[in-house]
């Protein structure tokens, strides 16, 4: 009796180290201005962030996207500037991909400006984006329910009907999307399959590299979603006023980059 009391109170204790959790690194001052979306450049060790700068919605010209380095203690907010309110990054080549409520805006980063504008049609609120390894690009419109596919520049409906739409995450034929407080995938024919139900809609989606995901929610949770649909909350800051946007992701050094948006700050953490 006492050795079956002993392996379920290991058992129990082993579930319990099992739970992963978010080691804090670093932060910087309160001067990013409204960060939506970081978007990790690991090769050359840059994180791009997108800087609404005002309301979240509001095509005011306020706009932009800065630069800061990996330990975010170098930040140049000026590197784009002219933008609405952009929020995902996507990256193709030497470019950037940024969406901007009814634009898909190209930037070319060795010129570290604007290369074009590609309008979306019908687009109300479009929100992250992601790109494949074949090159496609996806960006979501939250508003319209909808999700678009773009391929030498040029855009078409891919998906539609997916209620909240927001975060994307595009892993080999398939793209995984957080719609309102469900995680699904799509395969290559757009087949729809479930994977798990967060307790709070779902923004930035990010591959951990085992088939587990980290999966944020914009009013401040972090997520961390197994294959098998367990849901773990890592993190909280809800209480704090403090955001959970759109992130990015170290898979080698397990570093997670977090906008904190109306905290005005972006949080590094290490995933444990």
């Amino acid at each position: 009796m006492r050795s079956i009391l002993f392996l379920l109170l290991l058992g129990i204790a082993g579930s319990a180290a099992a739970q992963h959790r978010l080691e804090k690194l670093w932060k910087t001052d309160t001067v990013v201005a409204i960060p939506e979306s970081v978007y990790p450049d690991l090769k050359n060790g840059i994180l791009y962030v997108s800087l609404i700068d005002g309301p979240g919605w509001a095509a005011d010209g306020k706009g932009g996207v800065g630069k800061m380095s990996p330990d975010g203690k170098k930040f140049d907010s000026t590197w784009i500037t002219g933008l609405d309110a952009p929020k995902g990054i996507g990256k193709l080549g030497n470019k950037l991909y940024v969406a901007d409520i009814t634009h898909l805006i190209v930037i070319d980063i060795p010129k570290g400006a604007i290369d074009k504008k590609i309008a979306v049609e019908g687009a109300q609120a479009l929100n992250d984006v992601t790109v494949s390894d074949k090159g496609t690009v996806y960006v979501s419109d939250s508003k319209t329910a909808r999700v678009w596919r773009i391929e030498q520049d040029v855009p078409s409906l891919y998906l539609e009907d997916m209620k909240g739409v927001n975060g994307l995450k595009a892993v080999g034929d398939e793209l995984y999307i957080a719609s309102g407080k469900s995680f699904v995938k799509a395969d290559a024919q757009k087949k729809i399959t479930h994977i798990a139900e967060l307790p709070q809609s779902g923004d930035g989606v990010e591959p951990v590299g085992n088939g587990d995901f980290i999966v944020t929610a914009w009013l401040g949770y972090i997520f961390y979603v197994h294959a098998d649909g367990k849901v773990e909350t890592m993190l909280e800051t809800h209480a704090e006023k403090k955001n959970t946007a759109d992130i990015g992701y170290d898979p080698a050094k397990k570093i997670l980059y977090v906008p904190t948006f109306n905290g005005k700050t972006v949080e590094a953490y290490r995933l444990k």
